[in-house]
């Protein structure tokens, strides 16, 4: 275990291992090159120079807009080398939300990934929307009027960034200074409800989750990761630390459509993703199968599925069918993500019993966890050796948790942030009288410790009868189907629940083609009889497995594929459950139009 108590600490162990390749980057001609730890170290070092040069000390904000590259982690703890407070947004943010973020945050620095994210700078600051905003950074090269690049910063100090430069003792002194009681980042929620709030994580929260999250994995130098989740998301960020830490080379993908292309390049050993990437290669991959292929494809997912047990407990099946199997399915599934990983971990949002079966099936174990921006993020988390489908696993080792008598999660321990940013009275009512912070999720323990979430606490149903129901388990059972990209439950307050469902288009299409349905858009397509009975039989299918109460009486093929862009998804890939709501209000009107009188 490597015990360290501050971020900093955990840097000056990961720059201190010399030539060994730390990170891996793709240059212009997509060629794959290593940096060095002693590269990292110089990095850093001389960025934070060129920092500190501007004033940039202890407790100052430094905002950080761009996407997974070798640049972001350099800024990440140059920043933190000095003190300072690193205030991380998402690329998908609008101008007007960067700003936002920025007057609140207070940031005296921005560094930017590209021109598209300095023109929401610029705009930004053209209209006065930060008044605290001194300098900008642009990690391309270029010319930018009310910026300096990245790569010119670095260039002022190239005795620092030779690789034989050695350990610098009163930069090592300034790093290590750092306690960890000081503040490290502002996070703000993705905001899938309400105005974003800015969760403040010390050096000792964050500290306090990577020392112990993949200790039960055991890894070593000899593995690889892609850094491909948005390290804006303190799941992503938490991974790459922690897996730094750990010696595992990282890999920076900054466009999730490259994800294939560098799994195959890369060949990681450890792919950790969110429920909606497994979702996608699910679909994709029954997608593609038609006719033999489809019927080779469901007799081995049935081959696998009476090997399901093994496969969880880690074991590789054995027998000739399972070989058969493996070799006409299996094999080229794994193939797609390189071939050689062997830890599936997802986080982020529930993965749901859908997914994680039917990847048990084709022999691979996803194990799964879960946590909050504001836990650092880790609370539960299964392992090789204590794992069970369906749960987020046992909590970990230093956190503790309660169920309050609505069945909201509550929890405590050095994860636990410490408020949020300029907002008192929503940091009091995070927590409760006794200090526990209120997680806003239902859930349960088993006997043996494993724990389960059922959802969003704001998200539960409660129809006009009384009755509750959680909709991210029934989404996900549809999720489950390929032609369903994504889906959101209604009925708060009404006699019954219905669905709005978003359709994965690609997979969509290539059905109408099969089936020789004939439409001019993709709005025609939504709504064709035999495409809209398509999806009822779907949801009819799905209503076999509810109970009466939670049983989907009318649903609605939407025209979009619900996406980030389209605001209806988080960066995180969760739903927007505000938005939808709003942008399908007609919808979801006509759903109860005759309600009082309906009986289906």
């Amino acid at each position: 275990m490597q015990q360290v108590a501050t971020v900093n600490d955990a840097f000056l162990k990961i720059a201190g291992r010399g030539t060994r390749t730390a990170w891996l980057w793709q240059d212009q001609r997509d060629a794959w090159r290593p940096i060095s730890a002693a590269e990292v170290y110089g990095r850093v070092r001389a960025l934070a120079t060129a920092l500190a040069r501007w004033g940039v000390g202890k407790g100052d904000r430094v905002a950080l807009l761009s996407e997974n590259r070798w640049e972001w982690p350099v800024t990440d703890f140059a920043v933190l080398a000095l003190g300072a407070v690193g205030v991380p947004l998402y690329m998908t943010l609008t101008a007007e939300q960067v700003g936002y973020m920025l007057r609140d945050s207070g940031a005296k620095v921005a560094v930017a990934s590209n021109q598209e994210q300095y023109d929401k700078l610029s705009a930004v600051c053209d209209a006065g929307g930060a008044p605290g905003l001194e300098h900008i950074v642009v990690m391309d090269d270029g010319k930018f009027e009310m910026a300096t690049t990245f790569s010119a910063l670095l260039e002022q100090f190239p005795a620092m960034l030779a690789e034989d430069a050695g350990h610098d003792a009163a930069f090592d002194a300034m790093v290590a200074a750092a306690q960890p009681d000081d503040l490290a980042t502002i996070i703000y929620t993705s905001g899938t409800t309400g105005e974003p709030k800015g969760v403040m994580l010390t050096h000792g929260n964050l500290a306090s989750n990577i020392t112990l999250s993949t200790v039960p994995f055991g890894f070593t130098e000899r593995d690889s990761c892609i850094s491909f989740l948005p390290l804006s998301h303190v799941t992503a960020r938490h991974l790459d630390y922690a897996l730094m830490l750990d010696g595992v080379t990282l890999a920076h993908c900054p466009k999730f459509d490259h994800i294939r292309a560098t799994m195959q390049a890369v060949k990681p050993t450890i792919f950790v993703a969110v429920p909606r990437v497994y979702e996608k290669i699910r679909h994709a991959t029954e997608g593609k199968s038609h006719g033999l292929k489809k019927a080779i494809l469901n007799w081995a997912l049935r081959v696998g599925a009476q090997h399901r047990q093994q496969t969880l407990e880690g074991k590789r099946p054995g027998g000739v069918r399972w070989a058969m199997a493996d070799a006409l399915v299996f094999a080229k599934i794994r193939a797609a993500f390189g071939g050689r990983v062997w830890l599936f971990v997802s986080g982020g949002a529930p993965l749901g019993m859908d997914t994680a079966g039917w990847f048990a099936d084709v022999g691979i174990r996803i194990l799964e966890g879960y946590g909050l921006t504001e836990t650092s993020p880790l609370i539960a988390l299964n392992r090789p050796q204590k794992q069970r489908i369906g749960t987020v696993g046992p909590v970990l080792d230093n956190v503790e948790v309660r169920f309050a008598a609505d069945g909201e999660l509550e929890v405590r321990g050095p994860s636990v942030f410490k408020g949020y940013w300029n907002k008192p009275q929503e940091t009091a009512e995070a927590f409760t009288e006794d200090g526990w912070l209120r997680t806003g999720d239902i859930g349960n323990m088993d006997a043996d410790g494993f724990l389960s979430i059922t959802d969003r606490k704001k998200e539960l149903l409660k129809t006009s009868g009384g009755k509750l129901i959680a909709p991210q388990p029934i989404e996900n059972k549809l999720k489950a189907h390929a032609l369903v990209g994504n889906a959101a439950l209604v009925g708060d307050k009404h006699k019954f629940a219905c669905v709005l469902i978003s359709p994965n288009f690609a997979i969509l299409e290539s059905w109408a083609k099969v089936k020789g349905v004939v439409y001019t858009d993709r709005k025609d397509l939504a709504k064709q009889q035999r495409v809209v009975a398509r999806y009822q039989r779907i949801v009819d299918a799905v209503n076999g497995t509810l109970a009466p109460f939670e049983t989907i009486k009318r649903m609605a093929v939407v025209a979009e594929e619900w996406s980030i862009d389209g605001d209806e998804l988080t960066p995180s890939m969760k739903l927007k459950r505000r938005v939808v709501e709003h942008k399908y209000a007609a919808e979801i009107a006509a759903f109860y139009q005759d309600e009082a009188t309906a009986t289906k």
